[in-house]
């Protein structure tokens, strides 16, 4: 069933500003129907994104001391509720999944562009602003939130004696290459990241990087 419009809301609430709103929350409840690859800790099912994005703020709130650069939490945690909202229509595109990679960016662009409009305006350019700023990784908020966000499925991934790892063709160095904003944001989570992978090549749940000719 799709999702009530601004228009529809507004002929009986009389208040356009609050219909778009109500919208807008309406609409990204269909968060919670967007299932993910990471297993749960209990390997009972996988995540959605609506609690994958709870429990990374949840971890920005608990390690944000480890941060690098000084940050302005609340502008974190603003970025990480929002920044899976565009896949609602674009779908969440496996990490190591080089296929649908290529059309990410434009995936997630449109779908940007109609689900931030459903706001009032001021708000829809304030939540934008946010989401490209996550995906731009050039202020030290943004970057600490991509952390948090690669952090979450390693640490699963690892609890969970391999989780998405068993892909075909998942080897140390791609995780190493996921794993790199983590220490752009944090040297002892970049620290404990290495050291992760480092334990799992050792404990047969990820497969060692190959070895070069």
């Amino acid at each position: 069933m799709p999702s009530p419009t601004a228009d529809h809301l507004e002929s009986f609430l009389g208040n356009r500003r609050l219909s778009q709103q109500i919208a807008f929350i309406l609409e990204v409840e269909k968060l919670k129907t967007v299932l993910r690859r990471t297993l749960l800790l209990d390997r009972s099912r996988v995540e959605n994104d609506a609690e994958h994005t709870w429990q990374l703020a949840l971890m920005a709130m608990v390690l944000s001391e480890h941060s690098r650069e000084k940050v302005e939490l609340v502008r974190v945690l603003k970025m990480l509720l929002i920044h899976d909202i565009v896949e609602i229509d674009a779908g969440d595109t496996f990490a190591y999944d080089t296929v649908l990679a290529a059309s990410q960016a434009e995936r997630e662009l449109k779908a940007a562009e109609r689900i931030f409009a459903l706001l009032p305006e001021d708000q829809a350019k304030e939540f934008r602003a946010l989401w490209d700023e996550f995906e731009a990784k050039a202020s030290a908020e943004s970057r600490f939130a991509n952390a948090m966000d690669r952090l979450q499925p390693l640490l699963h991934n690892f609890f969970t004696e391999g989780g998405t790892w068993s892909a075909g063709g998942i080897t140390a160095a791609n995780v190493e290459r996921r794993m790199q904003p983590i220490g752009m944001a944090s040297d002892t989570l970049g620290d404990l990241s290495a050291q992760l992978i480092a334990l799992a090549v050792e404990q047969g749940i990820l497969a060692p990087a190959p070895q070069e000719a």
